[in-house]
């Protein structure tokens, strides 16, 4: 890249007010951590909605469900529009609609409309989550600087799932399953009343929406998460006409929108963005490490509630250790990058977690928590912390400030996409492995062989994750500084 198109976004928005500064990333990272924690608060709290509301087992899995489809499916579009609109003004935009749909999901009387409002809560996320990222592009000076805020970015951030399977268990055994919902109103409201006073708006561009390209790649993520989503459910199947409906509608329309992005002028996702090679391969690095680390998480909380009986509240506290690791793992690596360089970290980052991960895959076997929970997820946890900052600076490593919404929305949705992924091939793994073994068994016994399959799934996912970021990621110290 050209200096100058880089010239906004190396300037930071507030010149030298390090307090204004400050509290903008504070409100940007709680505001990704609470749309992050809503992809799993719900899940210890399913019993006591199923049950105050009526619902079946396949009704239940789209409460959680709904949420990542909305949110994975609508990413791009939602970067774009922060790329035009202004990107504070999608932030508030989209945290309001999640606000909103929080309070209405929480006096919800009817499965049906539970689901829309979770659905209405991923949209949300999805509008504010690639402005919130580009606007530490835009507020930090690309260097120490940035590299700091994104690694609190990148703690907050990843703190989420642990902390929302944390938070659903206290809430439920205290409260009320409502509270998942409530929770996240006085919340929102704090973070809206500050946003518009601490963050910088960007200037609008003049441009369009590109219409053919937000249709079909919209439609084309929507699809493949669901597609993902339903047939890697315990009761689902893959040869499911609704799900083989679904996935070859969504390659057909993935092929139609790299097609319409070629010849747009002005694409919902410039291709020029994957011309260096490597940034498309962070990408898929990105994709791969949540791959293994969603389905873990999932199969995980599984096995703890069905195989060794523990209560929500006791499932959540045994997260909470692991929750730590991760954000003192990112915390720790946002130091680290520049002395040993982002490829190192990640390398060495994803071979300490796959290691964890094959000790996990004896879990069924030790029988303790110390032993076969405890420790091995230390490893899995603490090496997957540390790759989280060095593959985001990777990401938006000299991105044109034109294309930060985008470049932001893309890396989220990789995530998303690498979630939905992990459940949905280790969930194959598991199910399959699980219904062998029911014939010389337990039904506990069955689960705890299938999610030792998975776990060793999950391990091979991420050495091949470990294979391409030595070549994808950048070496050099001085990671996210463009160039290497």
């Amino acid at each position: 890249m050209t200096a100058a198109p880089r010239a906004a976004s190396d300037a930071p928005a507030h010149g030298r007010d390090p307090r204004r500064r400050s509290a903008a990333l504070a409100v940007i990272s709680t505001a990704q951590l609470m749309f992050l924690l809503d992809a799993t608060i719900v899940n210890v709290a399913l019993p006591s909605i199923q049950r105050s509301l009526g619902l079946a087992g396949a009704d239940l899995e789209w409460v959680v469900a709904s949420y990542s489809i909305a949110f994975g499916g609508l990413l791009m579009l939602g970067g774009r529009a922060g790329d035009i609109l202004g990107r504070r003004r999608m932030f508030t935009a989209g945290l309001a609609l999640f606000t909103c749909a929080s309070l209405l999901g929480g006096f919800a009387s009817e499965p049906w409309l539970l689901v829309v409002c979770r659905a209405a809560q991923g949209a949300g996320a999805a509008a504010a989550s690639p402005a919130a990222l580009s606007l530490i592009a835009v507020t930090f000076r690309e260097g120490p600087e940035r590299d700091r805020a994104i690694g609190w970015y990148t703690a907050v951030a990843t703190a989420g799932g642990g902390l929302g399977l944390l938070a659903g268990g206290v809430i439920t055994a205290w409260l009320s399953w409502r509270w998942v919902m409530f929770v996240n109103v006085p919340i929102g409201v704090v973070l809206l009343a500050v946003a518009r006073r601490v963050l910088p708006e960007t200037p609008r561009r003049r441009g369009t929406f590109d219409a053919s390209g937000a249709v079909t790649g919209t439609l084309a993520a929507l699809l493949l998460v669901y597609g993902l989503v339903s047939g890697s459910s315990e009761h689902g199947g893959w040869t499911r006409p609704p799900v083989l409906a679904s996935l070859g509608a969504a390659a057909v329309l993935l092929a139609a929108f790299v097609a319409v992005e070629r010849r747009g002028a002005q694409p919902l996702v410039p291709l020029r963005l994957f011309t260096d090679g490597r940034r498309a391969g962070v990408y898929t690095v990105l994709a791969l490490t949540s791959t293994a680390m969603f389905g873990i998480f999932f199969f995980l909380t599984l096995f703890l509630s069905r195989v060794w009986e523990y209560s929500a509240l006791r499932t959540a506290v045994a997260y909470l250790p692991l929750t730590c690791l991760l954000v003192a793992g990112a915390r720790v690596s946002s130091r680290l990058v520049a002395l040993l360089g982002a490829r190192l970290l990640v390398c060495g980052g994803l071979l300490t977690a796959a290691a964890g991960m094959v000790w996990l895959s004896r879990i069924g076997e030790s029988g303790g928590y110390a032993t076969g929970m405890l420790a091995p997820t230390v490893l899995v946890y603490a090496g997957l912390g540390v790759t989280g900052v060095p593959l985001t600076l990777a990401a938006l490593s000299d991105v044109a400030d034109e294309d930060s919404g985008a470049a932001s929305g893309l890396l989220t949705m990789a995530r998303q996409i690498g979630g939905a992924t992990g459940l949905a091939v280790l969930g194959a793994v598991v199910w399959s492995a699980a219904a062998s073994a029911e014939h010389t068994g337990t039904a506990g016994e069955a689960l705890s062989s299938g999610t030792a399959h998975g776990f060793l799934a999950a391990a091979g996912i991420t050495l091949l994750s470990l294979l391409l970021a030595a070549v994808a990621v950048p070496g050099r110290p001085a990671a996210g500084r463009g160039g290497g």
